[in-house]
């Protein structure tokens, strides 16, 4: 159940990673454009500069919180893994001792 979520939670963000690409690109675009067009509008410039900037860091953000749901996944699997060794650990130990028993 925990592990559902948390790959969903992975696919939304990964989602909203290449929506922000696109959004990037856009930008990019119209940065392009303007440059092309319109020298004169430099404080507009600066703006678009600066939303550049801005997307860049929530892009870098988003980026880190994949990698730190994915290293909590792996954790998760490893805990899990972990727990059935365990466990199988104990049913062999508990039947080996029955088996003591027995004879």
């Amino acid at each position: 159940m925990l592990l559902l979520l948390l790959l969903l939670l992975l696919l939304l963000l990964l989602l909203l990673l290449l929506l922000l690409l696109l959004l990037l690109l856009l930008l990019l675009l119209l940065l392009l454009l303007l440059l092309l067009l319109l020298p004169l509008l430099l404080p507009l410039l600066l703006l678009l500069l600066l939303l550049l900037l801005l997307l860049l860091l929530l892009l870098l953000l988003l980026l880190l919180l994949l990698l730190l749901l994915l290293l909590l996944l792996l954790l998760l699997l490893l805990q899990l893994l972990l727990l059935l060794l365990l466990l199988l650990l104990l049913l062999l130990l508990l039947h080996h001792h029955h088996h003591h028993h027995s004879q």
